[in-house]
């Protein structure tokens, strides 16, 4: 077995430490050089999980849990820079539109003539026709569907001209053969994305760092997949939807959460023996070593609102096919890891399908105090099959926390700690490293010791979210040495 087999097959089998920071928090937002970095940053101090958000395109908002595609990669990612470096482009030629240096490099990849002639690396033009052949169950609908949202000024696909709304093959075959090139543009921007990932994917695993993925369980009304495929979503015969995916009221939300997805039609993708959802698990188990099942427990059942209603108050559980669709998933991929998100409201049925599938769950300690001992975050209480963390994006960071937790949660952090002095967020950091679970992975905000004006998202809030970025300069060399130490004395440092 190789060092990379090593470090991924033993991701989740052994005592490990992870970080959780999104593509798009990296100084740059790209795969370029700021994420080789910080996969040598990661290696350095033993770190064996990097934890990413979604990495699909995003809408306008740039949540990455309401994206344009199940499939295609966030473009924003692309780091022109390393093309640049493989000999694609020019320095000069990194200030072009991003379009622009994308056309560019298509025309170079086309004939064969980068900068850096013979040396260049990873495009080719047969690549890229190979790369269209294997995800074409995709990305023809995907560019089509970019393509003409482009032409009709960014409106949803439910506003567009009937034949194209109605997915009108010989509407859509006229519209491609007088927009060929932009759609050759589109996939072949998709084709760079996923080139770009799976370089990085290589060097981390050489490095002994496995990539953590996650994947919403709905996606989102205004998507190529409920625009090409309304058969497989609970929609009305003029492509509207009835309902929305949501949660009801919880720690987050006194009126619940309206996330406004449509829900599946399971009946529809069972007898179709889940089609979509393999090639949904195939496309991202190529990108990450360990996925994470966003939102778990709506696999068994999902909070189901009229789309009439303005919260997620008046809504009902309604059962889905979980257990056949993971049969089926586990069945199609026996190598790929899994992590159930299982916060919110869960019920013994819930636990019983995530058992049954020995999937971890996850575990939050800002979750565990100010309650009795029965809380399932306490330490005490977490078991080994669990992802434990201090926070996750949807948590403010660990001093935020802190800093705004009633007293009586304070107080109880401290009796649990024998402490009267609490250090914040080194004491959560090091409960959280040293509790019984196979996996701890802790925000970067929480190593850089940010306070809540570094929150990655607030749950049912729709502006300043997503927007957090490090600067290198915050990770000083004592704070890189702490975590690194606090790492080690877990017994979780990656060999």
């Amino acid at each position: 077995m190789t060092h990379t087999q090593t470090a991924i097959s033993n991701a989740l089998s052994r005592r490990a430490a992870g970080v959780l920071m999104h593509i798009t928090s990296l100084p740059d937002g790209q795969l370029g050089p700021d994420a080789y970095r910080f996969v040598d940053m990661l290696s350095d101090m033993g770190v064996r999980i990097w934890q990413t958000l979604p990495v699909n395109m995003p809408h306008g908002d740039q949540s990455p849990y309401q994206s344009l595609s199940a499939h295609a990669g966030h473009t924003g990612m692309i780091s022109a820079r390393a093309l640049q470096q493989q000999g694609w482009c020019d320095i000069d030629e990194l200030a072009l539109p991003f379009a622009h240096l994308m056309q560019l490099i298509m025309a170079r990849v086309q004939t064969g003539a980068s900068l850096a002639k013979a040396d260049a690396e990873g495009l080719t033009w047969a690549g890229y026709g190979s790369f269209c052949q294997i995800h074409q169950a995709w990305l023809d609908d995907f560019a089509l569907f970019v393509a003409l949202r482009e032409q009709y000024a960014y409106q949803s696909w439910q506003q567009w001209p009937s034949d194209y709304r109605q997915h009108q093959s010989a509407a859509l075959q006229a519209f491609a053969a007088e927009h060929d090139d932009a759609l050759h543009l589109i996939k072949f921007t998709q084709y760079v994305f996923f080139q770009q990932w799976q370089q990085l994917k290589t060097y981390a695993n050489s490095h002994g760092v496995a990539l953590f993925g996650d994947i919403p369980i709905f996606v989102a009304y205004d998507s190529a997949d409920v625009w090409a495929h309304p058969e497989w979503f609970k929609l009305d015969d003029a492509g509207q939807m009835t309902v929305v995916a949501g949660v009801p009221p919880d720690y987050f939300s006194a009126t619940g959460q309206r996330w406004g997805n449509p829900h599946y039609a399971w009946s529809t993708m069972q007898a179709d023996g889940f089609s979509w959802w393999c090639h949904r698990i195939e496309t991202q188990s190529t990108l990450f070593d360990v996925l994470r099942i966003d939102h778990f427990r709506g696999l068994e059942a999902a909070w189901e609102i009229p789309v009439s209603e303005p919260t997620a108050i008046h809504g009902a559980w309604v059962e889905a096919p979980g257990d056949a669709l993971l049969a089926t998933i586990t069945q199609r991929f026996p190598q790929l890891m899994l992590v159930a998100e299982d916060l919110g409201i869960i019920t013994p049925e819930v636990d019983a399908l995530r058992l049954k599938y020995r999937l971890p769950g996850m575990k939050i300690l800002q979750f565990a105090f100010g309650g009795d001992a029965s809380n399932p975050y306490l330490p005490d209480n977490i078991d080994e099959n669990s992802v434990a963390y201090t926070g996750t994006h949807d948590n403010d960071t660990t001093l935020g926390w802190f800093q705004t937790s009633p007293d009586h949660v304070q107080a109880h952090l401290s009796q649990y700690l024998q402490t009267d002095t609490l250090t914040m967020p080194d004491d959560l950091i090091r409960l959280t490293l040293h509790s019984v679970a196979a996996l701890a992975v802790i925000p970067m905000q929480d190593i850089l010791g940010l306070d809540g004006r570094a929150r990655m998202n607030t749950p049912g809030t729709i502006e300043g979210n997503w927007a957090w970025r490090m600067q290198w300069s915050a990770l000083t060399a004592d704070l890189q040495a702490r975590f690194k130490q606090a790492v080690q004395d877990s017994g979780r440092a990656n060999d």
